[in-house]
């Protein structure tokens, strides 16, 4: 604003000097004389204004003639003048433009035009670092990958273009599989530019396909360092890679380390089922029951899950059915209304032989939210109060039919697993898997129709009325929930 004033009085007071020049002038007598080759020339004051403007733009009209004059002698042997600097626009602007049509087809999903506006803009400019990663891209879209991967590998010799030539090489192999290869490119791209958050993700994932969790929780920190990845999402994630790597150390009888990093994992994520059924396993190794009591009610709280109760189980292996149930009321009290904990109390009553009781704890979950667990639960209570093989068989037949219940299921692909992994066994995503319900019916629950055998016994066939004693199916039902090491207890 204040510059724009500033301009106008200048402006105003240069046309007001002007104006007063000119009046001057008009006014003055006499002029300039000019004698050439004997002539006299007299001339008026506006005259010589005139004149001596002519005079200079004759001047510089002169000088100009005179430069190109010199440019076109250094032209003629072999400097550069203006005259070379001309063509020399002349012909950038022309790759500038392919250059331009080139990344507007690559834009456009057209490779093959891409691909020859890269070549025709790498004749007129001498710009490598853009014509090479135009000509690289346009190749990658068009499946040439030879011609990718030479690209790239001229972009990699150049300070300024290396991390683009590193990267694209890294996803050449990541394409073809050679994660060995890709890794050690991530590594490398990742030392030229740590900020780079796709290639963190990269080197994140190489890493742990390779079970390389030290190195993965540094890139982890990394990218919370930089900003990439929120504080809460960091301290899960590290959680598990610590779990991962407690369980490597575990696998190696480095007993003392294990239980160091599935303790941290622990404490910094207590949502974290496996994490808690580890740390609970360390402390009860270690004989502090009290400690893994406390960390298993304050993990069922937060998530109540069958292998949270066989760790709890795990705490007094030795005590009775009914010492048994006075115990896990106290892990149950907060959540009593939750599925999980219904068929828990359940599965300890048919322990116990209460299956009045059993009924009970159960309540109407087989009529609202019926599942295989939950259905073969109803089924052996029935035979403990002794229904009729036609009454139980007909729970079996629901429970056959019936939903799953939850399982461990990427979030990502939706594949379902067995047990928790840090990393998707089809998709490889990392931390995707949840405790859900899967959208088909399963049957590999824990503690649910694995328990078939156990519950049905051998139904006596319709010309055999008999059942063998070994095989009475109260004995093995309380055989089976009543093993300490079972996991439904």
């Amino acid at each position: 604003m204040i510059w724009s004033l500033v301009k106008i009085i200048v402006f105003i007071t240069a046309v007001a000097a002007l104006a007063l020049g000119a009046d001057w002038l008009l006014d003055t007598q006499g002029g300039i004389r000019l004698v050439v080759a004997g002539s006299e020339y007299t001339l008026g004051p506006l005259q010589s204004v005139i004149a001596i403007g002519v005079f200079v733009v004759a001047v510089w009209i002169g000088l100009k003639l005179l430069g190109l004059l010199r440019a076109t002698w250094k032209f003629m042997n072999g400097d550069e003048t203006a005259i070379t600097r001309y063509f020399a626009r002349n012909k950038a602007a022309r790759g500038f433009d392919a250059l331009a049509e080139g990344m507007m087809a690559l834009a456009s999903g057209d490779g093959k035009v891409a691909m020859a506006q890269a070549e025709k803009a790498n004749r007129y400019l001498d710009r490598p670092d853009l014509t090479n990663l135009l000509t690289a891209q346009a190749a990658e879209m068009i499946g040439d990958r030879r011609k990718a991967e030479e690209t790239y590998r001229k972009l990699v010799k150049s300070d300024a273009t290396r991390f683009v030539g590193v990267h694209g090489i890294m996803k050449q192999k990541l394409a073809e599989g050679d994660k060995e290869t890709a890794l050690k490119l991530a590594e490398k791209a990742f030392e030229l530019k740590p900020k780079h958050e796709e290639t963190q993700d990269i080197l994140l994932k190489l890493q742990a396909d390779k079970e390389d969790w030290a190195g993965a929780r540094q890139t982890l920190s990394c990218k919370l360092k930089y900003g990439s990845l929120p504080r809460d999402v960091h301290k899960r994630r590290d959680a598990i890679l610590a779990l991962s790597e407690a369980k490597q150390i575990l696998a190696k009888d480095q007993t003392i380390e294990a239980r160091e990093e599935a303790i941290l994992a622990n404490r910094m994520s207590p949502d974290l089922i496996p994490a808690a059924v580890m740390a609970a396993q360390s402390y009860i190794e270690k004989g502090q029951q009290k400690y893994a009591t406390r960390l298993l009610k304050k993990a069922w709280s937060v998530h109540p899950h069958p292998d949270l109760a066989a760790a709890f189980a795990a705490i007094e292996p030795n005590e009775t059915p009914q010492a048994r149930l006075k115990r896990f009321g106290q892990l149950v009290k907060g959540n009593a209304t939750d599925p999980e904990a219904k068929m828990l109390m359940a599965e300890l009553h048919i322990a116990a032989e209460d299956f009045p009781e059993a009924r009970r704890a159960l309540g109407d979950l087989v009529a609202t939210d019926p599942t295989t667990r939950s259905v073969t639960l109803m089924a052996a209570i029935e035979r403990g109060e002794g229904a009729s093989d036609s009454v139980v068989q007909g729970w079996l037949a629901k429970a056959v039919t019936a939903p799953g219940g939850p399982q461990w299921i990427c979030e990502n692909c939706h594949n379902i697993h067995s047990e928790w992994t840090p990393t998707c066994t089809n998709c490889g995503a990392f931390d995707t898997l949840a405790w859900e319900r899967p959208p088909v019916t399963e049957l590999a629950m824990p503690g649910g129709s694995s328990m078939l055998p156990l519950l049905v016994g051998r139904t006596a066939s319709a010309n055999d009325d008999t059942t063998d004693v070994e095989d009475d199916p109260d004995v093995l039902v309380a055989e089976d929930l009543g093993n300490p090491q079972s996991k439904a207890s």
